[in-house]
């Protein structure tokens, strides 16, 4: 027994020893482990090398672009509306919203049934008038005459008296007979008076009778004009809008029945703001006839024409900034007015400029060019203009030099990089007229049908477009994005 316990004693001893040894061990490795890792740490560090995107800087003359937004209108609008009160008798088949109508045509009629009684009776009166005035003319003439035999009569008067006197004074004559002559002379002259008298009452009636027959042709002119007011004909070629005239309706005098829109005489205007209107005029400080392009989407098809500026707003307006310009629309094929478009303006050409992408450039503005050992060095640039993502800049010694294309916090004057130049210059740019690829859908018949039902409806959508449209929505796979944006349209 006694055995037995010193046995179990000393194999614990054992085990404590063994324990001991292994602790001690370990602490041992791991020292040594701690001095590998301080070794490590401490051996010198080798340069990091970033890689980069690199383009070389190529000069080119470019016209720069610049864009707005803009709202389609007409130049030429006329209100319709009724210069006369009335009753509407008749209506054009086309007096409806969206009609078209030709200049001249009639397209409204008042009931003309007053404005032709006026026209009759002032007719009457004109008529009246002419018979007085012809009567006024014969007694004028009659009065003429009258004062001539009554002349003429005192021309013998004095005649008689005169050989009367002559004989007196011969002897043989008589003072009775002198005196009678007299007084026959004496009569003569007041019966001339008296003619005279009833001659310029004859002219009086006369001058009365004209301005009678004037004032006739005016209340007949005045007539016949309320009668063509009855009337209300296209002055010009256009499309009616806003139309509230129905046949039968009463209407009050300026009531406004409709609106012509002439849809071939269009403009676009657009605001820019002041530093883009200042590289908008030449050296005289006119604002130049700049060619600009104008494109609406529509359901997947984008409608674009061309134009020109023709003028801007005289004033810039209570709380606007910039300044307000017009195009007109060359060929407003497709165009309505009140459409939200874009506009693109061609400035005038900039020579010698380069073109970045505007990751490369920052807000000194500076970018990063490719030096000696490919390390990268810093050079000012002066920013022109800035085209969607790109940037149009001019520096001194910048052509031909090789530019970091994305600039990064990592990377600054004197940074060693391995550049990475494209295998050629614009590889990786789509080749002209080739699409890229779009997201096909499968559309089940009742979406289709809904949505061909929609196009065909749109008198609005040029021919030719709708017909592209339904085109592509027969086929097996349309394009997601036009099923995105005719829904869109159709609220649904």
């Amino acid at each position: 027994m006694r055995f037995l316990r010193r046995s179990l004693v000393g194999l614990f001893l054992l085990s404590v020893t063994l324990g001991l040894l292994a602790w001690g061990a370990n602490t041992f490795y791991q020292a040594l482990q701690a001095r590998w890792e301080h070794e490590d740490r401490a051996r010198p560090a080798r340069e990091r090398v970033f890689a980069v995107n690199v383009e070389t800087a190529q000069p080119e003359d470019m016209v720069p672009v610049l864009t707005s937004f803009g709202k389609v209108r007409s130049q030429r609008t006329l209100d319709l509306r009724a210069v006369v009160g009335g009753r509407i008798v008749k209506l054009a088949p086309n007096f409806e919203e969206g009609g078209v109508v030709r200049a001249g045509q009639l397209l409204v009629q008042i009931d003309p049934n007053d404005a032709q009684t006026t026209l009759d009776l002032a007719r009457a009166d004109l008529r009246e008038a002419e018979a007085d005035l012809r009567e006024a003319t014969q007694a004028l003439e009659l009065a003429r005459d009258d004062v001539g035999a009554a002349l003429d009569q005192l021309r013998l008067r004095r005649l008689a008296m005169t050989r009367q006197q002559d004989l007196l004074s011969r002897g043989v004559g008589t003072a009775a007979a002198v005196e009678n002559a007299e007084l026959a002379v004496s009569s003569a002259a007041q019966v001339v008076l008296a003619r005279r008298q009833s001659l310029a009452s004859a002219q009086a009636r006369h001058d009365q009778s004209e301005a009678s027959l004037s004032r006739r042709e005016v209340n007949l002119r005045e007539a016949k004009r309320k009668l063509a007011d009855t009337e209300i004909r296209a002055r010009f070629d256009g499309t009616l809008s806003e139309v509230s005239a129905v046949e039968g309706g009463l209407v009050s005098p300026n009531e406004r029945l409709a609106r012509i829109v002439d849809a071939q005489a269009l403009e676009v205007s657009f605001r820019v703001s002041t530093p883009q209107y200042t590289r908008l005029l030449d050296d005289d400080g006119a604002l130049l006839p700049a060619d600009v392009k104008i494109s609406l989407g529509m359901f997947g098809v984008d409608l674009t024409t061309t134009g020109k500026i023709s003028r801007e707003s005289a004033v810039v307006g209570e709380g606007q900034t910039g300044r307000m310009l017009f195009a007109k629309i060359n060929a407003p094929k497709g165009f309505r007015p009140g459409d939200f478009v874009t506009v693109t303006v061609n400035e005038p050409m900039l020579r010698n400029v380069i073109v970045l992408p505007a990751s490369a450039v920052d807000a000194r503005p500076s970018v990063l060019v490719l030096g000696k050992d490919d390390r990268l060095e810093e050079i000012e640039v002066s920013l022109l203009r800035r085209q969607g993502d790109d940037v149009i800049v001019r520096a001194p010694g910048l052509a031909g030099r090789e530019v970091v294309r994305e600039r990064s916090p990592l990377l600054g004057v004197g940074i060693k990089v391995r550049p990475a130049r494209p295998a050629a210059q614009g590889a990786a740019q789509v080749a002209p007229g080739v699409a890229q690829t779009e997201d096909l859908i499968e559309l089940s018949p009742e979406r289709r049908a809904r949505l061909v039902a929609f196009i065909e409806s749109n008198k609005r959508m040029p021919g030719e477009a709708k017909q592209r449209l339904l085109g592509q929505l027969r086929q097996d796979k349309v394009p997601a994005k036009v099923v995105e944006r005719i829904e869109n349209r159709m609220g649904g």
